[in-house]
């Protein structure tokens, strides 16, 4: 990724606070950071993910990217980050209190943006 942009999301409850990758016209998050605003274990995102691109609803070569990270050991990984499409379409398959409330407000996004387009 190049010319990104970090970018803080802290939940309204402040549980929640996650740096946020903005480039390429989209946000991108990796599974950990799914797991925080979603509230699940990463087996739980990482099944919701697989069946994703299973079922073909997203093209993987197109919603993911891989990204060198240095962990606390100071080793650099490759870490994958996915982007807006995959936290769209995990959070409206994903059971839990932070996928409703991710729900009821991308719903609202959606309303707002057609009503006045």
């Amino acid at each position: 990724m190049s010319e990104s942009q970090i970018l803080m999301f802290k939940s309204k409850d402040g549980y929640t606070e996650i740096q946020v990758k903005l480039e390429k016209d989209s946000v991108w998050l990796s599974l950990s950071q799914l797991t925080d605003l979603f509230f699940r274990d990463k087996s739980v995102i990482s099944r919701h993910i697989t069946n994703i691109f299973k079922e073909k609803e997203l093209d993987i070569k197109s919603v993911v990217a891989k990204n060198a990270t240095t962990a606390a050991d100071g080793k650099t990984y490759q870490v994958d980050y996915y982007n807006l499409d995959v936290i769209i379409s995990v959070g409206y398959s994903i059971k839990s209190q932070r996928g409703t409330q991710f729900r009821i407000w991308a719903n609202n996004i959606l309303k707002e943006y057609f009503i006045k387009n």
